[in-house]
């Protein structure tokens, strides 16, 4: 039975469940005028998890465990005699031989995996009864043992609701341990860059060049200052010199001077931005922002210019941010109390002196939490930068001349054959681990101002 086959069966035997523990439920209520703690939905539910949870784990480890299963008992089998010792080779011809199977690949020119593949059929066949056969089993019971539960004083309601609290916890520590495994990783692999290269020499050493890399010092090489600087010059200088500005302005537009029908139309408009794909920035960026930054600096006298700018990969990312920061300072303009403003216009003041003498005032704490935020984004950005930013590691204020970011070098870094215990590789642990830091500090600030500001004004 297939596996969307089975899902469905188990669908229909909770419904099933669900209804039979409602009709229950009904008739042991039905003429009385006893107060019950759960009402007949209640205890629907209830059966109803109790046919579909227990089966529906079963599948979830089942088909995680079942690849590992299966090929145990291909290789038991006398069609796998002939294969080679465990190795690269074995890996292969058992890969071919599960993707005929599956259907993936019509035929192999490998005679060894062509003959593996019946005997994956037969395996994978024999396994998925015995998976449909033991969830039908655990919904069958599981059902039943709900079922005979219902009873005038069982509160099936409390349980659900604990069930559901269970559910809710068991999401969170999922992201709490996902973090927590992303953090390990990060620091596993630079302790062991750090191992073979210095961490001064890594965090204050201003030549990068990985593809060169002498093994008695690696360090040499590996300096990430450049990297640092680009990051820095891109995402925090010239993008936010097109966000700050554009973002701030809208604000105070759609805030102060808008009508309610045009904020009802350019708000959602301006925030369309957010949701575009930062793989169509990119494009975006080297197919049209970097050509034209390049023919501009051509025009005015600079015939070196290049095509892969830090002023281009700068230029869109601000755009791309433009909606943080307008998000923020619209949120944080808004919050200033109506009293502050009226009582500024009632004095004599312009709508431009009221906005600049005591709103901007009153709500930059959330204006720079936001400004913060947007600088966190746009330093950890990726696509950009990789399709339009250059792979040169330099250091210069000149923003026509090539640069590149740490998320440029960690894509470059792990792309290619090389070994993945070498310090080229582990490099771009430690440089994760950098800007992982680097952002963590700038939300920190950013969120313990904006907490700061709604103190104030609550």
């Amino acid at each position: 039975m297939s596996i969307l086959a089975l899902l469905f069966v188990i669908a229909g035997l909770s419904l099933i469940g669900w209804l039979t523990a409602r009709v229950r439920a009904v008739a042991f209520r039905r003429g009385t005028v006893r107060r019950f703690s759960s009402l007949p939905s209640h205890h629907g539910g209830y059966v109803a998890l109790w046919v579909a949870g227990p089966a529906l784990v079963f599948l979830a480890v089942w088909a995680l465990a079942t690849p590992a299963l299966v090929t145990d008992a291909v290789l038991e089998m006398p069609a796998a005699a002939s294969l080679p010792p465990p190795g690269f080779e074995r890996a292969a011809i058992l890969s071919q031989a599960r993707s005929i199977a599956e259907g993936r690949t019509v035929a192999s020119d490998n005679p060894a995996a062509a003959a593996l593949a019946p005997a994956y059929v037969a395996q994978a066949a024999r396994y998925g009864w015995i998976g449909t056969i033991v969830a039908l089993l655990l919904a069958i019971a599981g059902g039943v043992q709900a079922y005979l539960q219902i009873k005038p004083g069982f509160g099936a309601r409390a349980r659900i609701e604990r069930l559901v609290m269970a559910s809710l916890l068991a999401a969170s520590l999922i992201a709490i341990l996902t973090t927590m495994g992303i953090i390990a990783s990060l620091l596993l692999e630079s302790w062991r860059f750090f191992q073979l290269v210095p961490v001064i020499d890594f965090l204050f050493g201003t030549h990068w060049s990985p593809q060169v890399i002498d093994p008695a010092d690696p360090g040499r090489a590996l300096g990430a200052v450049p990297l640092f600087w680009g990051t820095f010059f891109i995402g925090a200088v010239i993008a936010m010199l097109v966000a700050i500005p554009f973002g701030l302005m809208s604000a105070i537009y759609l805030t102060q001077y808008a009508t309610a029908r045009v904020r009802r139309w350019m708000k959602p408009i301006l925030e369309i931005l957010a949701g575009v794909p930062t793989v169509v920035y990119g494009y975006f960026a080297a197919l049209t922002v970097a050509p034209a930054v390049r023919d501009f600096a051509v025009a005015i006298g600079i015939p070196y210019a290049s095509a892969e700018s830090a002023l281009a990969a700068g230029l869109v990312m601000g755009v791309m941010i433009i909606p943080f920061v307008s998000s923020m300072a619209d949120d944080s303009i808004a919050a200033v109390p109506a009293a502050m403003r009226d009582g500024s216009l009632a004095m004599g003041a312009t709508t431009s002196e009221t906005i600049s003498r005591v709103l901007l005032p009153a709500a930059l704490p959330g204006v720079v939490g936001g400004v913060l935020l947007a600088v966190s984004r746009a330093i950890g950005e990726t696509m950009i930068v990789v399709m339009a930013a250059s792979g040169a590691a330099t250091i210069s204020l000149n923003p026509l001349s090539s640069a590149t970011t740490v998320t440029k070098q960690i894509v470059d870094l792990l792309t290619g054959e090389a070994e993945f215990d070498s310090p080229k590789t582990l490099a771009a642990f430690a440089l994760g681990l950098t800007l992982f830091i680097i952002t963590l500090i700038l939300n920190i600030a950013a969120l313990t101002v904006v907490k700061r500001y709604r103190e104030a004004y609550d």
